[in-house]
């Protein structure tokens, strides 16, 4: 995930701000051009940090997603690590170590009955 700063972080700020828009609104709100701004809307909608709602297909409205605000949260370490796009999606809870849940597990205080010393 290749953020442009602080032009994408202006436009997430935004939407988060204001809720739903279009580009020539976050151009007023961001200082960015309606053209900057216009390109990197898809962008920042691949990364799954806004996304296009309708009506129209062409209507050009964005909100942001949790994502997006997850990303404005960790926004301080975006230079800091090497993928921030782990930082801000969080912990992977998917795999199971044994039969646990490692999200379960930490939270109950459980160890995995496999490490034995």
């Amino acid at each position: 995930m290749r953020l442009r700063q602080p032009t994408d972080f202006l436009i997430l700020e935004s939407l988060e701000e204001t809720g739903r828009n279009v580009a020539t609104n976050l151009e007023s709100h961001t200082g960015k051009s309606r053209q900057n701004i216009n390109t990197r809307l898809p962008v920042l909608e691949d990364y799954g940090l806004v996304t296009k709602i309708g009506p129209a297909e062409r209507s050009g409205l964005y909100e942001i997603t949790s994502l997006g605000k997850a990303a404005l949260i960790y926004q301080d370490q975006y230079t800091e690590v090497d993928d921030f796009k782990a930082l801000i999606q969080g912990p992977d809870t998917t795999t199971t170590i044994g039969s646990l849940d490692p999200q379960t597990s930490f939270v109950r205080g459980k160890e995995d009955s496999t490490d034995e010393d």
